[in-house]
C-alpha cells in the first residue's frame, strides 16, 4: 500500500514539476469543406534548425534569438503547420479530401505540397514572420507543379505570446492562399 501510496505521489509531483508553462496551438483561418473535392496531401514539413523544438522563438537582434522556457507548442510544430496549412488548404480550394503526412497510399491523392519552413518566430519590432519555401507535386509521378517561397510578416496585435501565435496563424492562412494561387 505504501508503494501505491508512493507512487501515486510522484506522479502527482511530476505532473505538476514545471507550473507557469504556457502552452499554444495554432489554428486554421477557417474550417475545411465537408466530403469530397480534389486530394492533396500536405508533408513532409522541414523546420529551420532555431524553431524545431518545443519552444516559442523571438528575434532580439540581427543576429540574437531568445528561446522561451516558459511559453511552448503544445505538439509538434511541424505536424502543428501541416495540420494549419491542410485546413486552409482545403478551405481555399474547396475541399475536403486533403491529408497530412504520412497519408496511407497515394490512391485519393492528386497533388502533394511540401513545406520548407525557413523563419517562423516573432522579431522586437512587433512583428510575426515567415518564410517557407513551397513545392507541389503531380502524384504518383512526383511531377513538380508549382513551386514558390513565401515571405511575410504580421503585425501583433498586442504584447504577449497569444498574439504571436495569433498572427502567426494569420499567417499561415496567407500561406493557404498562396499555395492555392499556385495550383489553380
Amino acid at each position: 500500500m505504501n508503494r501505491l501510496i508512493l507512487s501515486f505521489v510522484a506522479l502527482l509531483v511530476v505532473g505538476c514539476a514545471q507550473p507557469g508553462q504556457n502552452f499554444y496551438v495554432l489554428t486554421a483561418g477557417g474550417p475545411a469543406p465537408f466530403g469530397g473535392g480534389i486530394g492533396i496531401g500536405v508533408g513532409p514539413v522541414t523546420l529551420a534548425e532555431y524553431i524545431d523544438r518545443p519552444n516559442l522563438v523571438i528575434q532580439q537582434g540581427p543576429n540574437q534569438m531568445a528561446v522561451s522556457e516558459d511559453h511552448r507548442w503544445a505538439g509538434d510544430l511541424g505536424a502543428s503547420i501541416a495540420r494549419v496549412t491542410a485546413v486552409n488548404l482545403g478551405r481555399e480550394l474547396k475541399t475536403g479530401n486533403v491529408r497530412t503526412y504520412p497519408w496511407q497510399g497515394d490512391g485519393e491523392i492528386g497533388d502533394q505540397v511540401t513545406l520548407d519552413v525557413r523563419q517562423f518566430h516573432s522579431d522586437a519590432d512587433g512583428y510575426a514572420v515567415i518564410e517557407v519555401g513551397w513545392r507541389v507535386y503531380a502524384l504518383p509521378s512526383r511531377t513538380l507543379k508549382a513551386s514558390n517561397t513565401f515571405v511575410d510578416r504580421e503585425p501583433l496585435a498586442s504584447d504577449g505570446y497569444p498574439a504571436m501565435v495569433a498572427a502567426q496563424s494569420r499567417l499561415l492562412s496567407r500561406l493557404g492562399k498562396s499555395i492555392a494561387n499556385g495550383l489553380r
